[in-house]
This record gives C-alpha cells, sequence and structure tokens, in this order.
C-alpha cells in the first residue's frame, strides 16, 4: 500500500493529464499529431511554515500552490492545454460570469441575489463542459489516482476498473464555494454596501480558505452530515456533468502520467 504521506492529486487537461505529489509533478498528453508526450519536474512550494498551519489562509495557499504549478508545466511541456483553454469553455465561463454578476446587482434580496447568481454562474460551465475533451481525462485522472492510493505502483496498471468518480475531486469544492461565497457576500455587502476592490479581495481570499477548509473536513470525517452532503453534491456534479467513460488509450496516458510521478517522487513497486 502506498505511504498516506504520498497521497496525490491531479488535474484533467483538455489533452491529456496532470498529476501531482508531495515535491514534484508530472503530465501526459497526446498531441495534435496523437503522440504520446511526458514531462515531469519539481513543484512550487507555497504551503509551509506557520501560515502553513493556520486555517483559511492555508486553504488559500494550497489552492495557490496547485495553481502555481501551471506556468511550470507549460514552460516543460507546451503542447499542453489546459481544460479552460478550450474556446467554448473559456466563452461559457466568461459570459456565465457576467450574467451571475449582472444577477447578483439586480436582485433587491441579497440572499436571493446570490442563489441566483451561484446557479447562473455554475450551471452553463457544467454544460459545457460535459461534452469537452476533458471530461474524458476526468475520469482517467480519478481511475489512476485510486488505483494508486488503493494498492500501490503495482495496481496503476489495473485503473481502468476503478469509478470514474472520487472523493477527493475538486467538484466537492462547488458546494462549499457556493456556501462561503454566499455568506461572506451576504456580510460584505451588509457591512460594506459599497464595497471596493480590496473589500472584495479580502472577502474573495475568505470564501477560497473557507471552502478549503470545508473541502478538508469532508475528507476527514466522511460519516458526518455535512460530509455527506458535500460528497454528494460533488458525486453528482461528477455523475452527470464533468465525468465520461475513458476508453484504453486513455487510460495509457493516465498510466504513463503516474509512472512518470512515481518515479521523480522516489516511491517504487517494492513499497
Amino acid at each position: 500500500m502506498p505511504d498516506p504521506q504520498k497521497r496525490v492529486g491531479g488535474m484533467a487537461l483538455a489533452n491529456g493529464l496532470l498529476v501531482h505529489g508531495s515535491s514534484h509533478w508530472a503530465a501526459a498528453i497526446r498531441d495534435r499529431d496523437d503522440r504520446l508526450i511526458i514531462a515531469s519536474g519539481r513543484k512550487p512550494r507555497l504551503v509551509r511554515g506557520p501560515l502553513g498551519r493556520v486555517p483559511v489562509v492555508r486553504g488559500v495557499l494550497r489552492l495557490a500552490e496547485g495553481l502555481a504549478v501551471l506556468p511550470t508545466v507549460r514552460r516543460a511541456l507546451p503542447e499542453s492545454r489546459f481544460a479552460f483553454e478550450e474556446g467554448s469553455a473559456f466563452k461559457v465561463l466568461v459570459g456565465s460570469t457576467a450574467l451571475a454578476a449582472l444577477a447578483r446587482r439586480g436582485s433587491r434580496s441579497v440572499v436571493t441575489g446570490e442563489a441566483v447568481g451561484a446557479t447562473i454562474g455554475l450551471m452553463p460551465m457544467l454544460i459545457a463542459l460535459r461534452g469537452s475533451r476533458a471530461a474524458v481525462w476526468h475520469p482517467v485522472e480519478h481511475k489512476s489516482i485510486a488505483a494508486y492510493e488503493a494498492g500501490g505502483p503495482e495496481e496503476v496498471a489495473r485503473a481502468q476498473d476503478r469509478p470514474k468518480e472520487h472523493p477527493r475531486c475538486g467538484s466537492n469544492l462547488v458546494l462549499p464555494m457556493v456556501l462561503t461565497t454566499g455568506v461572506v457576500n451576504v456580510v460584505l455587502r451588509g457591512l460594506v454596501p459599497r464595497a471596493g476592490a480590496r473589500a472584495r479581495l479580502i472577502g474573495a481570499g475568505l470564501s477560497i480558505g473557507a471552502a478549503v477548509e470545508m473541502f478538508a473536513f469532508a475528507d476527514r470525517r466522511p460519516g458526518h452530515p455535512l460530509a455527506r452532503a458535500i460528497h454528494g453534491a460533488g458525486h453528482a456534479i461528477q455523475a452527470g456533468f464533468v465525468t465520461r467513460e475513458p476508453d484504453e488509450r486513455d487510460m495509457v496516458v493516465g498510466r504513463r502520467a503516474m509512472e512518470e510521478l512515481l518515479e521523480a517522487e522516489g516511491i517504487t513497486a517494492a513499497q
């Protein structure tokens, strides 16, 4: 079994898979000519020192650390394409964000405005993701990581048999983000009706940090009612919108990404 301290995270790309461990990342993609290309490197580290132990703050740092690896991946693997770079996904993201902002501002009730804004901002993006190639690479990520965490390096070759949904998927951040963003915005608009950019930035940081804390809590205590609600919403999003069953050729990409990562992390089949 893998070392519990060696848990793996990942991200579906538009043309492959990015995975990362405690200190390294690895990616495998298929380029426009259907060539399999692999790269790896060290991760940027942001969660360290006393701030890495402060609730809410550490959540923002963890999310920032996950995003900080993307420029490194692009430099090492210029053929990679991130899911948000797909033309339709980007257009839908911009449009739904603008509509959500209008809905929030146009509502007389702050609570109603936040609820309507969250729905308008979320649903178009989920529908767009459902039809994208990222919806195939997403379960490649889930299956590959689940296989390793359940049975170690040897099990990665049999990842196809794993469920396409995963309990630590980023979709489990959706409900916490909706809740924390709504609460923070309601409080902010109540205390500072015409909040400036600085106040909004602080509010966004609080929302993100609190959401990541809820995500982590749900992972630690899956039997708690709040955790069941978070995982239930995340599973529904995964099953209905953002995952499609991959084929064996897709799984080869996932296996090569995991093998590259485990080699970089110094994890061998004997462990």
